[in-house]
């Protein structure tokens, strides 16, 4: 199967790199920066390429994914903060016929921690005294803050019944991969929960793991759905 990159920053790369054990070969970027730059989403060099992966910028997935969509390329989709723009890609989806796996995050460890942090605020939502909060730590480099899995987190929270305040705060410092905690906090005692990542190669398997499942499907997903979780 052929792959394509849409950025080729340290995401990028870490998926290159992986490809491979996941059977897929690379077709190109779409990068101006990066060497392996191919041309635009609409560049002849892209035909019969299967999925692509992008983790890019905002402006990006609003410019390049319903091009590609409307090719018949299916999309995994790991960039965040462009979801006023999600109107115009599912429209494209929906025309080309393909399949998208959209996810502020690909860990698997990221997708079952969500799953218990909904767990967790639905036993809290019954304990009045008990207030809740969010906390995420990336690199100084992640443009957007809170980050989509903080918020992802945040909402699943509050589906599950929690309707008090969430408080979310994020960190910004050094080189730190992702670090996200869910906490409970009552008079006399704090409950946390914390998934840590210790480098972004499990982001970039999730990601190859998506885009190996989403071959041949029609729609919108999640992770949860790659890894069976929805009911």
């Amino acid at each position: 199967m052929k792959l394509l990159l849409v950025g080729h920053g340290k995401m990028g790369r870490l998926v290159e790199a992986l490809a491979p054990e996941f059977g897929f070969e690379i077709a190109g970027a779409i990068d101006p920066q990066s060497p392996m730059h191919g041309g635009g989403p609409d560049a002849d060099r892209w035909l019969g390429v299967d999925v692509a992966v992008d983790f890019s910028t905002p402006t990006v997935v609003a410019s390049n994914a319903p091009v590609l969509a409307r090719r018949g390329i299916n999309l995994v989709i790991g960039t965040t903060g462009w979801q006023k723009d999600e109107p115009a890609v599912r429209e494209a989806v929906g025309h080309g016929g393909v399949g998208v796996v959209v996810a502020p995050n690909f860990s698997t460890g990221v997708v079952l921690f969500e799953a218990i942090a909904a767990r967790a605020a639905a036993l809290f939502a019954a304990q009045s005294d008990f207030s809740a909060f969010v906390h995420e730590a990336h690199h100084a480099a992640k443009k957007d803050a809170p980050s989509g899995t903080a918020l992802l987190l945040k909402q699943t929270m509050e589906r599950a019944g929690f309707a008090r305040p969430i408080d979310v705060a994020s960190t910004r410092a050094g080189f730190i991969p992702g670090t996200h905690t869910v906490g409970f906090d009552g008079p006399a005692e704090t409950i946390t929960l914390t998934h840590a990542s210790r480098d972004r190669t499990g982001f970039a398997r999730g990601a190859l793991a998506a885009a190996k499942w989403v071959v041949g499907r029609r729609g919108w997903f999640t992770m949860k759905d790659v890894l069976g979780l929805q009911s």
